[in-house]
């Protein structure tokens, strides 16, 4: 079984969630990790996991930074990490997995796009992904909301998850 290690800095955890119905807002986590181990070079029988910590949420404003933190959403001093497990491979362009978010674990399948695997100028053999899916806040006790005057959320119950990694084979 090889292992892969993460190259963190040609990597990145985002979500996107529509606000006040007429945009998007764009969040990353500025610290994660992430481990691969596969049999093959496909990555068909891989065993994928990352982790975030939500304190190191980022979306460019300190306010909602801060509130995201908060018990209304993440509760990062109860719940620190977001995590996440596969329990299959990259099969047919998708992965299967459990989602942690405040404690609450759900099955999730996310798209996988494999980018390959190529021999870097520094002797290094690198493969890279993209995984992305949508998920309902609320199914993780992300609960705060309001209501704009028109009867829109403030905050959409659907967000999009998107994670890009690039590992180095060990």
């Amino acid at each position: 079984m090889a292992t892969w290690n993460l190259d963190a800095s040609h990597s990145e955890v985002q979500f996107k969630v529509k606000h006040m119905v007429i945009s998007t807002v764009t969040g990353n986590f500025d610290n994660f990790g992430a481990t691969v181990e596969s049999n093959d070079d496909n990555f068909s029988d891989a065993k994928f996991s990352f982790t975030a910590q939500v304190g190191s949420v980022n979306t460019k404003n300190a306010d909602r930074d801060n509130h995201l933190k908060s018990d209304d959403f993440f509760a990062a001093d109860k719940f620190p990490e977001l995590k996440f497990e596969s329990t299959s491979g990259i099969n047919n362009g998708k992965i299967e997995g459990t989602l942690e978010i405040r404690g609450e674990k759900k099955s999730i399948s996310l798209d996988a796009d494999f980018g390959g695997i190529i021999n870097d100028p520094f002797g290094f053999v690198r493969a890279g992904f993209e995984f992305s899916g949508e998920l309902n806040r609320k199914d993780f006790g992300l609960e705060w909301s309001q209501v704009t005057e028109a009867g829109g959320l403030v905050v959409s119950d659907k967000v999009k998850l998107i994670v890009n990694l690039e590992f180095t084979k060990a």
